[in-house]
C-alpha cells in the first residue's frame, strides 16, 4: 500500500500541475494560438468545472469498484490523452478540448488517496496525512512555475506537454500495479450522495468549501499571468518567478494547517481564522494592486498561504461521514472546493472580459482581487455557525 500511495502522490503532483499551468503559458499561447486572457480562463474554468462534476461518479466508484482501478483509468484516459491533445491544439477550441480531457483525467487522484486514509486510519489523523498529501502534491503548482516557463522557452511548450502526457500514462500504469484497495465494506447500511446532502452538519462548511480555494486556484492558476504582464509588463520568466512563490506559500500553508486541529482543539476557529487572514491579504492586494511587484507577491504568497485551508476544512467535513459513505463525502466535499475554483475562473474571465475595453488595468484588478476578498468573507459568515468536530 504505502508504494501504492507514492505513485498516487506523483499522480497528485501532476494534476496540481494541470490546474496551474496556464498562467506561465499565457504569453506563448497568445502568441502562437491567438488565445486572449479570456479564452485562458474559459479553459482553465473547464478543468476545474470538469474536474467538479467528475467527483460524483468518482464518489460512487471508490466506494463500489475501488481507488486502484478508477483512478488507473481515468488517468491514463483523460489526463495522458489530454496533454497530448493539448500539444496538438491549433488554438483556443483545441485548449478548451483538452483542458476538459485532463480535467477528467485528474479528479480520481487526491479522492482516491483521501478515501484509503478514510477507511484505513483513525479520523483524528485524517487532516494531518490530507495536508501532507496536499503539501507534497503541490510541488505541481511550483513545476508549473519557473520549470514550466523555462522548458516552454527551451523545448517549446508543445513537446513539453506531450511529454507531461507520456509521463501521465506511465504512472497511470504504476497505480494500476501498485495500488491496492482497502478491503470492500458491505452496503447493508445503505446510503446515496443524498443520504450525505441530508447532514444537516454540512449545511453551513459547505458555502466555505465552494469559495475557500477559489481566490488562490484562480489566481495562482491564471490571473497571476496577466496581472503581471498587464500591470507591471513583465515577461514569463518573470511571471514564472512570482508563480513560484505563490506555489511555496500555498504548499507551506497546507503543511502548516495539518496539525492545527490538534495543537489549538479546534478545526472550526483554525479555519475560520486562517481564511479571515486569507481575505485581509486579498482586501491588501486590491488596495496596493499598482505599489510595486515586490509587494504584490507577498500578498499573493500571503493570500495563498493563509488560503491553504482545504485539507483542514475537508476533515472538519469528513468527521460527520460514516465509513460506509466515505468515498461519496469527500468526493462531494472536493466537489464543492473544486467547482468554486471553476465558477470562478469563469466568472473573472467574463468580468475581465467585459470591464477591460473601458476600465483601466489597476481597477479592473483592484476590483478582481476585492471580489476575491468578497467571497471568502461571505463564506465564512456560514461557517461562523456550524458545529465543531474533532472525532
Amino acid at each position: 500500500m504505502q508504494t501504492g500511495i507514492v505513485v498516487l502522490c506523483l499522480g497528485y503532483v501532476l494534476s496540481q500541475f494541470f490546474r496551474a499551468f496556464l498562467a506561465v503559458l499565457s504569453v506563448p499561447l497568445a502568441t502562437d494560438l491567438g488565445a486572449t486572457a479570456e479564452d485562458l480562463a474559459f479553459a482553465s474554468g473547464l478543468w476545474f468545472i470538469t474536474f467538479a462534476a467528475c467527483q460524483i461518479p468518482v464518489g460512487w466508484a471508490l466506494d463500489h469498484i475501488g481507488p486502484r482501478r478508477t483512478a488507473s483509468v481515468l488517468m491514463a484516459l483523460g489526463a495522458g490523452g489530454g496533454a497530448i491533445l493539448f500539444s496538438l491544439a491549433t488554438g483556443p477550441g483545441g485548449i478548451n478540448a483538452a483542458m476538459l480531457l485532463i480535467g477528467i483525467g485528474c479528479s480520481p487522484i487526491l479522492m482516491a488517496s483521501y478515501f484509503i486514509f478514510a477507511r484505513q486510519f483513525p479520523p483524528a489523523r485524517f487532516a494531518t496525512l490530507a495536508a501532507l498529501m496536499l503539501g507534497i502534491g503541490s510541488l505541481g503548482n511550483l513545476i508549473a512555475s519557473y520549470p514550466m516557463a523555462w522548458a516552454a522557452e527551451t523545448l517549446g511548450w508543445r513537446i513539453a506537454l506531450a511529454g507531461l502526457g507520456g509521463l501521465s500514462i506511465l504512472i497511470a500504469i504504476c497505480i494500476g500495479v501498485f495500488l491496492r484497495d482497502p478491503e470492500r465494506i458491505e452496503q447493508s447500511a445503505g446510503g446515496s450522495l443524498m443520504s450525505v446532502l441530508r447532514m444537516p452538519a454540512l449545511w453551513l462548511i459547505l458555502p466555505l468549501m465552494l469559495v475557500n480555494y477559489a481566490p488562490a486556484g484562480a489566481i495562482r492558476g491564471l490571473w497571476i499571468g496577466p496581472y503581471f504582464t498587464d500591470v507591471f509588463d513583465l515577461g514569463a520568466g518573470q511571471i514564472g518567478t512570482a508563480g513560484f512563490v505563490m506555489g511555496c506559500a500555498m504548499i507551506l500553508g497546507s503543511f502548516a494547517y495539518g496539525p492545527l486541529d490538534r495543537i489549538f482543539g479546534t478545526r472550526k476557529w483554525a479555519v475560520f481564522g486562517g481564511n479571515a487572514l486569507c481575505a485581509l491579504s486579498l482586501f491588501a492586494l486590491a488596495f496596493f494592486v499598482d505599489s510595486a511587484p515586490w509587494v504584490a507577491i507577498a500578498l499573493f504568497a500571503s493570500a495563498g498561504f493563509f488560503g491553504a485551508s482545504f485539507p483542514l476544512l475537508l476533515a472538519h467535513g469528513r468527521a460527520f461521514f460514516p465509513p460506509h459513505l466515505a468515498g461519496r463525502g469527500v468526493t462531494l466535499m472536493n466537489l464543492f472546493g473544486i467547482g468554486g475554483v471553476g465558477i470562478a475562473q469563469f466568472a473573472s474571465g467574463r468580468f475581465h472580459g467585459a470591464l477591460a475595453p473601458t476600465m483601466d488595468s489597476v481597477t479592473l484588478y483592484s476590483t478582481l482581487f476585492a471580489l476575491f476578498g468578497a467571497i471568502v468573507v461571505i463564506g465564512l459568515v456560514f461557517y461562523a455557525f456550524s458545529r465543531d468536530n474533532l472525532q
